[in-house]
């Protein structure tokens, strides 16, 4: 197992730079112990409240290159309140396993943590039910109103890799006129193949909007 090494303190007072030492030392034995690989290891003085740390993105960059254990002294460490549970679901997300030197071993969630954790997965569904839904819709209303992506479309024959038009701004003005907003937009057009944001559908229109009134002008 390729392991990262997180250890946090919370000021830059002589004592806690001592405990900053002593984390990294018992994690180091830990991981030999379990004979785990580390490849980085991660010291920071930061408050385990805040989740904008430098340590924390170092650490979820080196899970994303092939660490799949974090070792940490006790999970106050990873963070805590609404921090602690945000990085836990990341983590559990990227299906990294935690090991702190507190348990001797892999983390060991709180029933409240741990319900906290099981409803936070089950609200992401539904956001991610909900989501597809409105981009159905949205693809639904948008060719009941004319739309035609295969007219935009080349190589539909080929799955991946489709070359894509810039993105039409009749489509976008027609949509618009059909009352859909821009997320709806935006989604609409991103299932047809176009890779594109809210923003970029608010600012293409804005941009068509100015055209029309200089030549009214």
């Amino acid at each position: 197992m390729k392991a990262v090494i997180y250890a946090r303190v919370s000021t830059k007072k002589d004592v806690q730079e001592t405990s900053l030492t002593r984390q990294r030392d018992e994690l180091l034995q830990m991981a030999a112990n379990y004979g785990m690989q580390v490849v980085k290891i991660i010291e920071e003085q930061a408050s385990g409240y805040e989740i904008e740390r430098e340590g924390i993105l170092d650490m979820l960059d080196t899970i994303k290159e092939g660490a799949d254990v974090v070792l940490i002294q006790d999970e106050t460490r990873l963070g805590r309140g609404n921090a602690k549970i945000a990085l836990m679901r990341c983590l559990q997300k990227e299906g990294v396993r935690v090991y702190t030197h507190s348990n001797s071993g892999e983390l060991e969630l709180s029933d409240a943590d741990s319900m906290v954790l099981d409803i936070i997965a089950i609200v992401e569904e539904y956001q991610r039910k909900i989501h597809n839904m409105k981009i159905k819709r949205g693809m639904q209303r948008a060719v009941q109103n004319g739309f035609r992506p295969e007219r935009n479309l080349k190589n539909q024959h080929i799955n991946s890799g489709r070359e894509k038009k810039e993105v039409p701004i009749e489509e976008i003005v027609r949509l618009r006129k059909s009352e859909l907003t821009f997320a709806e937009i935006a989604a609409t057009l991103r299932g047809f193949g176009y890779d594109v944001s809210k923003a970029t559908v608010h600012r293409r229109y804005q941009e068509y909007e100015r055209e029309q009134l200089d030549i009214v002008k």
